[in-house]
């Protein structure tokens, strides 16, 4: 887990550095062209097999349109026949032109982060990681209990490394478990309890309760699509002209395309490009393009805002670059105190082992 996050940590920075010519566009435009258009473009370099379920695109900046389409097996054993295709368009929003054609399902970054999420076995990975981080939870917790310093001269031994020329390695492995074990411990303790919530869904309702300030969570009503009408052919020009007009400035944007006859399109506007804490909502008739309904972030619970911040309290981008480098650097010693600490019980146990009881020795004495 704390490698996967390691790597993770700078996965869109390095995206776009190593995938620059797929996530940017070097045709300039007065306006980009209608996204119906650039569908389209998408939809027939993909093929009639793969049917476009998502798009990502950054209005009025040099960003490619990512158009998305995939296919999963939920109740599958692993990651290979879980994902049965996931295939991304890059389109030059100015000219329709077709960038690349990822194979997402293969993609480097996006099977370190399957590997962090579930090992690339599915549901019983899940479990694995989940119950591995609860674990990791209560070793840091009794770690410390462990650290803590009996008195004042025991101290300084465990905040800094005193390494001499005639230090031993097990004493330096000891120093490198304890030492920056500490420094990293609130950090590591942060990252953990926010990976249990993508981990366990009984972990979510008492946190929402809580950052709710003791109130109950009233979910959001669903809508449906009005499965009467027959579907519109202008139905995603209606959809970015609704959402044109909104005008969100500086907001990148997530639409999904649903298969379900009565699934609504969902339209995701992030009000940051850094981040995913500030969010809108609105919900579209899939066939007709009429809003069903609107949810901005200013309307939305505690508890939803909260919940809105877990990935990048997670990841760091909390705080931006600073705290990235943070989870970074926190998730890389959290990777090594298994290591470290196996190295110190290995050691505690050869001791013992190897210790045997003095041997009795029977006291004569000469009598005279």
């Amino acid at each position: 887990m704390g490698i996967t996050g390691c790597i993770y940590a700078f996965q869109s920075e390095l995206k776009e550095l190593f995938y620059a010519d797929r996530y940017f566009v070097k045709s300039k435009g007065i306006k980009p062209l209608p996204i119906r258009k650039l569908k389209e473009s998408a939809q027939k370099t993909l093929g009639d097999e793969y049917p476009i379920t998502f798009l990502h695109y950054i209005p009025e900046t040099s960003y490619a349109y990512r158009f998305r389409a995939s296919k999963t097996e939920k109740e599958a054993l692993t990651y290979n026949s879980k994902v049965l295709y996931n295939k991304m368009a890059f389109v030059d929003q100015y000219t329709a032109e077709v960038l690349f054609v990822e194979d997402t399902k293969w993609e480097f970054f996006n099977v370190v982060l399957q590997i962090h999420y579930d090992l690339l076995l599915n549901k019983i990975g899940h479990q694995i990681v989940g119950w591995s981080t609860l674990i990791f939870v209560v070793m840091l917790i009794s770690g410390l209990v462990l650290w803590w310093p009996k008195n004042k001269a025991a101290i300084k031994q465990r905040l800094y490394f005193k390494w001499k020329v005639t230090t031993k390695w097990k004493r330096k492995n000891y120093d490198l478990h304890n030492i920056p074990g500490f420094y990293s411990l609130t950090l590591a303790l942060i990252i953990s309890l926010t990976g249990l919530w993508f981990a366990f869904e009984w972990f979510r309702p008492p946190v929402k309760w809580i950052a709710n300030g003791g109130k109950p969570v009233i979910e959001e009503k669903k809508v449906f699509s009005d499965t009467t009408h027959a579907a519109s052919p202008d139905l995603i020009d209606i959809i970015e002209k609704n959402i044109r007009e909104r005008n969100i400035k500086g907001a990148f944007f997530y639409m999904t395309f649903p298969e379900g006859k009565k699934t609504p399109v969902v339209v995701t506007a992030m009000h940051n490009k850094d981040n995913f804490v500030k969010r809108s909502q609105y919900f579209f008739d899939k066939n007709t393009g009429e809003e069903l309904k609107c949810s901005p972030y200013e309307s939305k619970s505690s508890a939803d805002k909260f919940g809105f911040m877990i990935y990048d309290i997670h990841v760091g981008k909390i705080i931006g670059l600073p705290g990235q480098i943070l989870a970074f650097f926190a998730a890389l010693i959290a990777a090594s105190l298994p290591l470290t600490g196996v190295l110190i019980w290995i050691g505690k146990k050869g001791r013992k082992t190897n210790s045997k009881p003095a041997k009795k020795t029977k006291r004569t004495v000469d009598l005279v």
